[in-house]
This record gives C-alpha cells, sequence and structure tokens, in this order.
C-alpha cells in the first residue's frame, strides 16, 4: 500500500510537470487562455502583470474553503499537494523557458496536448490540481448539474472573456481548439487507446459459433439472454471480447456458422481479467 502511494505521488509530480510545461511553453506566451482557473490566471497576467502560478494559487484558495465546507476534509486536502505543486512550478519556471513558437495553431495544439497529458496522469493517479473540476464539483451541491456540463461552463465562460479582453476573437478560437484537445488527452490517458473489440452475436447457431472461438481462438463467451421486441421470441446473444488482430478470424468463424448472423462490433478501451490485463497491475 505504501509503495502504492509512493507510485501514485511520483506520476502526479509528473503530471504537474508536464501541465506547467505546456502552460510555460505554449500557452501563457501566446495568451492562449483555455478555460479554467489556469486560463483566468493568464488573463490576469496579461491585464495587471500578476505571476500566473500565484494566481492560480489565489483563486483556488476560496475553492478550498468552499470545497472542505461542502465536500469534506478529505477531498480538499487531496487536491491540495498538486495545487500548490502546480502553482509553484509554473511561477519557478517561468524564467528558465524559452517560446518554441509564436504560430498560435502550433501552440494550442502542443499546449492543449501537454497540459492534457499532464491533468491525465494527474487525475489517473487519483489527484487533482484543484481549479474548475473543483468548481464544478462544488457547484454541483447546489445546483445538482453534471459535471461535465458545468465544466464546459464555465471553460467557455472563461475564454469568451479572453476573446473580449484581448480583443481578439482569433485567440478565442484557438484556445477554444487547446480545450478540446485537452480534454480528448485527458480521456485518452485515462482510458487508453482501443485494443481491444467487443463482439454482440444474435445467432440461432450461437452454440456452434462459441465453440468455435473458444477452440480457434482461445477466448472465452457469454450467451445473455435477449428478446426480439418484433418477432417476440426469446434469443440468445453472444458476447466475446477478442484483440484486434483476431478480428478478422472472428468475422470469417461467425460467417462461416451462419451467414445470417446479426453482429454489433464494438471498441473496447480496458479489460481486466482473464487473457487480458492482470487486476493486480491496475
Amino acid at each position: 500500500m505504501f509503495f502504492k502511494k509512493i507510485v501514485e505521488f511520483f506520476w502526479v509530480t509528473v503530471g504537474v510537470a508536464l501541465t506547467s510545461l505546456g502552460l510555460n511553453l505554449f500557452l501563457v506566451p501566446n495568451k492562449i487562455a483555455a478555460g479554467g482557473v489556469s486560463g483566468i490566471a493568464i488573463i490576469l497576467h496579461y491585464l495587471i502583470g500578476s505571476p500566473v502560478g500565484l494566481t492560480m494559487l489565489a483563486l483556488n484558495v476560496p475553492l478550498f474553503v468552499v470545497g472542505i465546507y461542502r465536500l469534506g476534509l478529505t477531498f480538499g486536502f487531496r487536491s491540495l499537494y498538486g495545487t500548490l505543486s502546480l502553482s509553484a512550478l509554473v511561477d519557478f519556471l517561468a524564467p528558465y523557458l524559452p517560446t518554441p513558437t509564436d504560430n498560435l495553431l502550433l501552440a494550442a495544439i502542443f499546449g492543449g496536448v501537454l497540459t492534457g497529458l499532464g491533468l491525465g496522469l494527474v487525475f489517473r493517479f487519483r489527484g487533482t490540481t484543484g481549479g474548475t473540476d473543483l468548481a464544478a464539483a462544488v457547484l454541483r451541491t447546489y445546483t445538482g448539474v453534471n459535471i461535465g456540463q458545468l465544466l464546459f461552463l464555465v471553460d467557455a465562460t472563461v475564454v469568451l472573456a479572453a476573446g473580449l479582453l484581448f480583443r481578439s476573437w482569433e485567440l478565442m478560437l484557438y484556445a477554444l481548439i487547446t480545450v478540446f484537445i485537452t480534454a480528448w488527452v485527458i480521456d485518452l490517458v485515462q482510458e487508453g487507446f482501443s485494443y481491444a473489440k467487443a463482439f454482440f452475436v444474435i445467432s440461432d447457431r450461437f452454440e456452434v459459433i462459441a465453440g468455435e472461438i473458444m477452440r480457434e481462438l482461445g477466448r472465452g463467451a457469454t450467451a445473455l439472454k435477449g428478446r426480439g421486441l418484433y418477432t417476440g421470441s426469446d434469443r440468445e446473444v453472444l458476447l466475446t471480447v477478442v484483440n484486434r488482430s483476431e478480428v478478422s478470424r472472428l468475422k470469417e468463424i461467425i460467417y462461416d456458422a451462419d451467414p445470417g448472423a446479426f453482429v454489433i462490433l464494438a471498441d473496447v478501451r480496458d479489460v481486466l481479467g482473464e487473457g487480458f490485463k492482470d487486476w493486480k497491475k491496475q
């Protein structure tokens, strides 16, 4: 358990470092305020000259106070390390890092990738950097609205404010690109690439198909109870999960057994259990 905590602490630190690099290398120098507390800090940095990291910390203090009040001590303290380290690292690295590009498109893309990768690692290893995710969680206790919707609303408000205050619709549009890239990379880091496929097979010859799957592919299969609403008859729905390399062979197996089978093929981002990932490594 102690070793696991150390590993989580290490990867949260790596995530914070990557996030600070994304901000200092690409977003702050190019005035790309891509939502959230960091976006507000970037706006204030150019309006009144305040340090980005210190401003992020100042904005997070009231969020922590309300968060601890509404969500409990555990939630607030869990956010403390990520927030403090990110704020400190952003200001510490700022004087020493170059600005690789003044091309807004490149800055929006690479800034989004780096911050998304960093935040994805932080979230994956049970950390948080405070900011709008904490604000959304607090607001949800008052409004009951979905956190994802609240995050989008807060980020959109910050991006719009940046466009108005910087008097540049172009900067606002580039900031939106960063918002979407960041969100996509965060999901990618947490869920991973799709490396497996799930097959749902509806066929009268499901037993034959299941037997071939187990014999030729060495994979398990599960028969789910189903009922056709049009015909009113009970049917078996066969479920199996295979690697990408096995997809073509499984299609052949199904077609050879029943050319009239109905098949649904879906992406699977994570599979835990026999033949795939070990639960103990999660």
